[in-house]
């Protein structure tokens, strides 16, 4: 297919698009009576099991826990655009978002580092917290009335 690209995850890992996969429909929503002659629609797949030369077992493994609401009953990565009129621009919107997701997959997240709370920041909540109490203390009754 012509608008069919590599997938560029990063700059050493690209997913060459033999292992994509692509099915154009009909797509609903405006454009007349184009809608009803032209497919536009744009299904876009990924099969996993060749991805793993690409990726890394453990890459593919973070992909399919990740995502695995996207994955069809063959275990492929499945993603749709229908957004644009054109076909090629439905391609390409589907390649972007399936780059985006791969690489949001694949990101592992920061650890955290533990901090402790700075002198300051002890010395403030305390005083917050007398306040508070002062606050309260104040509006009970005082032991004269009755």
């Amino acid at each position: 297919m012509a608008g069919l690209r590599d997938l560029e995850i990063s700059d050493q890992r690209v997913i060459p698009a033999r292992l994509l996969s692509v099915r154009f429909s009909r797509a609903s929503g405006p454009g007349g009576q184009n809608v009803n002659k032209v497919a536009t629609k744009v299904g876009l797949r990924l099969d996993l099991e060749g991805a793993t030369a690409h990726l890394g077992p453990e890459g593919v493994a973070r992909i399919r826990e990740k995502l695995a609401s996207r994955l069809d009953g063959e275990g492929r990565l499945h993603v749709v655009s229908s957004e644009s009129r054109l076909q090629a621009r439905n391609l390409e919107a589907a390649l972007a978002r399936m780059e985006n997701l791969i690489q949001d997959a694949l990101a592992r997240p920061r650890r955290r580092k533990p901090t402790r709370p700075t002198r300051g920041s002890r010395e403030r909540r305390l005083a917050e917290k007398r306040q508070q109490s002062d606050k309260k203390r104040l509006r009970g009754r005082e032991s004269g009335e009755d």
